[in-house]
């Protein structure tokens, strides 16, 4: 069910990247409305993951969990019959706001469900299946946006994914280690039986002492792991959702042959690394696996930036490897996250965490195609490298190493 929810939300996010020239096009859009359409769901992922992720520490993940996939799916479908950019504003915003209190419980209720030693592989494959939406999202507003109106039935189509995660998700159980937090061990205890038929183990789902009020979050105990997860999960979206919702804009500007081709092999490259560090997501431990992946990818963009004006092949090596980093070390966002949080507070901080990540990636999709029109690729590339040096060294000051520890 989460599983299903992540591809219907890279499937939301992504379509509106290969239907933005038509729409931009058929309601004579300047680089404002781009800009605020492109970050639309963003801005919305931002108060969805802010407030749901804390309604669902206080009223339970379970409710949280369906209702807004109802929000997702009647919000997708009403896109068809957008009459003006404000409109398709508005509606984007909701489809954002729905799935941000996706993004704060999915993750948390899917590692208070899953055991420690597989932990790590099962959040990774939630950004595995987002890829998944996103990419065929893409290659389908690509190759399927001949027509003028073809864009409206694009984004509609996400009605599709969303209903059926919304129909599965009935009758979801709740958190054992949530009810555990709020007394209700007996409900616990039948729901651990009857899904996943062992005895409830209380050194499983024990209960820290903490108080569960959302202030600590940012107690002396606790504020710099939320410090480190809103900087790090910040300075890894902002450039991603900046370059790959104007791929055809940046292809355009390389002056790159028959963009269409390049931007699918970017697309299979997504895929290929988003399978590929699932292997070292369990393998490797967190803070290695994070800094690495920085280095590598701030590396990858300045070179890009500074190779700008040689030939395709060569300037596709760099956008290549920076695409299949990238989609592995994107794993890591669903992991780290839960795992910085006791179970009291645990929504709240994936929610605060995911909620400021959303004001970075819109503010990267704002301004890459203002920074694109000023300064062209070379700054524009640099800048976003300098982003990702940002993050490295959060991690190296801050992060902590989470893999062996027991959700608490």
């Amino acid at each position: 069910m989460t599983f299903g929810a992540n591809f219907s939300d890279g499937y939301a996010l992504g379509i509106i990247s290969g239907v933005l020239p038509a729409i931009s096009t058929q309601m004579h859009l300047d680089g404002f409305w781009q800009g605020m359409l492109a970050s639309s769901a963003l801005i919305g992922l931002f108060f969805g993951s802010l407030c749901l992720g804390r309604v669902g520490d206080i009223i339970g993940r379970q409710r949280v969990y369906v209702l807004n996939f109802a929000l997702i799916a009647a919000a997708s479908l009403a896109q068809f019959w957008s009459p003006n950019v404000e409109i398709l504003f508005v509606l984007r915003l909701l489809i954002g706001f729905g799935l941000g209190a996706d993004y704060a419980v999915g993750p948390t209720l899917l590692s208070e469900f899953a055991p420690r030693r597989h932990r790590g592989l099962m959040l990774a494959s939630l950004t595995v299946l987002w890829t998944v939406g996103y990419v065929i999202a893409n290659i389908l507003s690509t190759y399927a946006n001949s027509d003028p109106e073809a864009w409206k039935w694009l984004l509609a189509s996400g009605f599709i994914p969303a209903v059926v995660v919304l129909i599965v998700r009935i009758g979801t159980p709740e958190s054992p280690g949530w009810l555990i937090s709020k007394g209700r061990v007996d409900e616990a205890r039948e729901i651990v039986r009857k899904h996943l038929k062992v005895e409830l183990n209380p050194e499983e789902f024990e209960v820290s002492s903490g108080s569960g009020s959302y202030r600590e979050l940012f107690s002396k105990k606790m504020w710099r792991r939320t410090a480190f997860g809103s900087l790090f999960y910040s300075a890894q979206v902002l450039p991603y959702f900046a370059i790959y919702t104007f791929v055809p804009t940046i292809l355009g500007q390389l002056k790159i042959d028959d963009a269409d081709l390049q931007n699918l092999v970017i697309n299979l490259f997504l895929l290929a690394g988003g399978v590929v560090g699932l292997w070292f997501v369990q393998k490797l431990p967190r803070r290695a696996f994070t800094i690495w992946t920085f280095l590598v990818l701030a590396v990858s963009l300045a070179a890009l930036g500074a190779m700008a004006d040689l030939p395709a092949l060569f300037i596709m090596v760099p956008f290549a490897i920076y695409t299949f980093v990238m989609s592995g070390a994107s794993n890591i966002t669903q992991v780290y996250p839960p795992e910085l949080f006791p179970t009291e507070v645990r929504a709240s901080g994936v929610g605060l965490v995911n909620a400021i990540s959303r004001i970075a990636s819109a503010i990267g999709t704002f301004f890459l195609p203002l920074s694109l029109d000023a300064w062209g690729i070379p700054v524009s590339m640099f800048w976003l490298a300098g982003v990702l040096l940002l993050g490295l060294l959060v991690t190296v000051v801050w992060a902590p190493e989470t893999k062996r520890e027991q959700l608490v």
